[in-house]
């Protein structure tokens, strides 16, 4: 019997509808211990060698993690992957599959709640209430302003109407957008980044993690951002330099920032944003409500058993190029 390692702590109950799947199709769902770290790639090597197939939280999949072990597939839960070396994974025949069309709808309300929640100046006000010293100080309205998208994918998309149903207009910066698309939902793109950074009185993020995109979002395109702009980010902590992002947030050039995502995960607690009265703050959970841990979770478990029955999950294969030739038995030689 195939053993599936389960690592997203909403599963470790053992009662979600994806380890049915996984159990009706002959597969064993193996939990960590709760107090090891699998952040650390000793811990996490040692659970990996037991297993053929992951459903995988963030923790990071490197060659060291994976090279010798009887690994035939890693199914995130989610559609990022930015924490599992792909070209390693290709190399040693793993296939890396994600949750494309689950999620996307969480992390737009998530996205609006982190917008409203700034220019409502939470932070500043629930602590306002709990040391019972009160200023009612206004600050500006949603209603009319500009939310420039970085990125216009399945997310990004998801966001357009939310937003423009509160009176917003939305633009969005996106090399790969469909114009046919933006025109139809009165998106204007941007040329450039630096056109919509100028533009925008919130700005974004949706795009996925790489070289290219790491700190995206650093003190020179901070400084192009309009004064008394608004951040938000539910993509990837690596999107933003974060010391940067404190600059501009105590200098006052920003009027706030809304972050699920940092550069470290967790956030160390001595971290300045910590100390900052218009920084929202939450625990890399936008794309996670009942409905989408669900779509995920089944999702992902269908990946892991259509491999296994030599059914390849169309859509969902991020190393597409393991198609040709692939299957369960041979990826284990």
């Amino acid at each position: 019997m195939p053993k599936v390692l389960c690592t997203p702590t909403l599963l470790w109950d053992g009662k979600a509808e994806c380890l049915q799947i996984l159990r009706e199709a002959g597969f064993e769902p193996l939990f960590p211990h709760p107090q090891d770290n699998l952040h650390d790639p000793h811990c996490l090597r040692r659970y990996v060698e037991q297993v053929e197939a992951i459903l995988a939280s963030v923790e990071p999949y490197t060659t060291e993690v994976m090279e010798g072990t009887p690994l035939r597939v890693i199914a995130r839960m989610g559609v990022g992957y930015d924490a599992i070396d792909v070209e390693a994974a290709t190399r040693l025949g793993v296939a890396v599959t994600i949750t494309p069309g689950t999620n996307e709808h969480s992390v737009a309300e998530h996205t609006l709640m982190l917008i409203l929640g700034v220019y409502r100046g939470l932070p500043w006000r629930y602590k306002q209430v709990q040391t019972g010293r009160w200023t009612k100080t206004p600050w500006p309205r949603f209603a009319g302003k500009t939310v420039g998208l970085v990125g216009l994918g399945r997310i990004g998309r998801a966001v357009v109407p939310r937003c423009q149903a509160l009176g917003a207009k939305v633009i969005a910066y996106d090399p790969y957008a469909d114009p046919q698309w933006a025109a139809r939902h009165q998106v204007q793109l941007c040329s450039t980044l630096e056109e919509l950074l100028r533009t925008a009185d919130v700005v974004s993020l949706h795009c996925p993690a790489t070289a290219d995109t790491r700190h995206l979002i650093n003190r020179q395109t901070l400084a192009l951002m309009k004064p008394g702009s608004v951040l938000i980010n539910t993509a990837r902590g690596s999107l933003v330099d974060e010391a940067a992002l404190v600059e501009a947030l105590r200098s006052g050039h920003l009027l706030g920032a809304g972050l699920d995502v940092f550069e470290q995960e967790p956030l160390p607690t001595d971290s300045p944003l910590l100390e900052l009265d218009n920084a929202l703050l939450l625990p890399h959970m936008a794309g996670l409500d009942h409905e989408s841990v669900r779509a995920m979770g089944n999702l992902a478990a269908r990946c892991v058993v259509d491999l296994h029955q030599g059914r390849w999950p169309e859509g969902c294969v991020v190393n597409e190029q393991l198609r040709q030739g692939w299957s369960w038995q041979r990826a284990a030689t």
